[in-house]
């Protein structure tokens, strides 16, 4: 069983810049000792990268913050992390 302690799950949310800038960030917290996961439920940590280019997007990155917020309030993560360009 692998351990949660540095298991790191990241949504990317948006434009091509998005998604580069989420591939750098996975290369870093890989180097860091991350271990990145699929499924949220197995991460300690959840990083979300937002994007906020039109409305649409504006909704899906509260949308999908609100969704994974879940994983906070039933202990199975243990913070956090909005990135990206919303507001």
């Amino acid at each position: 069983m692998q351990r949660r302690i540095n298991n790191i799950y990241i949504e990317s949310l948006g434009c091509a810049r998005n998604l580069v800038d989420s591939e750098l960030m996975l290369g870093k917290l890989v180097d860091a000792g991350y271990n990145i996961v699929v499924d949220p439920a197995k991460a300690r940590t959840i990083l979300i990268n937002t994007c906020s280019f039109i409305e649409a997007a504006i909704n899906e990155s509260i949308d999908t913050i609100l969704e994974l917020a879940k994983y906070k309030r039933n202990g199975k993560c243990r913070r956090i992390i909005v990135a990206g360009c919303l507001p």
